[in-house]
């Protein structure tokens, strides 16, 4: 596996490939939503326009699924705006890959930082091997992934949604919020305490696992191609069936973070005896 370019900024550890396939994915989402509206028309809809009408109806279906229209419009722009990032957050890894090649710790540098991954990782591989081979010694560091292949990106996303399901569960629904964590019994308390813990985990998690499982194996199928021309053809094959795949999981896990983020919303809402 490749290094990860990450530097110490202000006493932070800051992964520089997330940071810009963050700006990227934004930029991407941005720019379709421009062109989308540009020219809006009633009577002759450009494609994108027909796409982002066909993105909103699809949201509100799954706001309607969970709650109640009226009650959950509010949330409209929320869902949207995920579902457009994940989908295209969890795609950008698939087309290409960016990589660079460090063979000795001082180049391991950028912006006047040393990449700590790499350092390490080369004191380490000089240190296990003969010194007349230290020439051939060489860590790669990736920088382009999908941004949601990273627990941190796909973690923080969670924890933000946990935030404000939380947020408005005590400003819109105070009684019923705190009452449902010692339904149907006061003892239940801790068990209803866990299974709040137990979402956020399960939902960065689950993105998180997905994404970076599918990047993983491409890079395994693409060592194919160094057994030769049978392992050749293997690779070529193996990655157009392989990313194939990685779409359609990538879509369905933009989907299920969403429908899950309106669940979350709903229960928030929601009296204990409507749940």
């Amino acid at each position: 596996m490749h290094k990860s370019p990450v530097i110490m900024l202000g006493g932070l550890h800051i992964d520089l490939s997330i940071v810009l396939m963050l700006l990227v994915t934004c930029t991407i989402c941005l720019v379709l939503g421009l062109l989308a509206t540009r020219n809006l028309s009633v009577e002759n809809p450009g494609k994108l326009q027909n796409f982002l009408e066909w993105a909103v109806e699809f949201v509100q279906g799954l706001i309607s699924s969970t709650m109640d229209l009226k009650k959950g419009k509010p949330f409209l722009s929320l869902g949207l705006a995920l579902i457009m990032f994940l989908f295209v957050g969890n795609l950008l890894g698939l087309p290409l890959g960016i990589v660079t090649d460090y063979h000795d710790a001082e180049h391991a540098k950028i912006f006047g930082k040393t990449i700590d991954p790499v350092v390490k990782e080369l004191d380490r591989l000089h240190a296990a091997a003969d010194p007349a081979s230290h020439e051939d010694i060489e860590v790669g560091v990736a920088w382009w992934k999908s941004p949601t292949a990273d627990p941190a990106v796909a973690m923080g996303l969670a924890v933000m949604i946990f935030l404000m399901s939380h947020i408005l569960g005590i400003m819109r629904n105070t009684k019923n919020y705190f009452k449902h964590y010692f339904q149907p019994y006061p003892f239940f308390f801790p068990i209803n305490l866990i299974e709040q813990i137990s979402k956020l985990l399960t939902h960065g998690m689950r993105l998180f696992g997905n994404i970076f499982a599918g990047e993983v194996l491409i890079s395994v199928i693409l060592k194919l191609a160094a057994l030769g021309v049978g392992g050749w053809i293997a690779s070529v094959l193996g990655l157009i069936v392989w990313q194939g795949f990685s779409m359609f999981i990538g879509t369905i896990q933009a989907f299920i973070f969403v429908m899950l983020t309106m669940v979350y919303f709903s229960q928030m809402l929601e009296t204990h005896d409507e749940h």
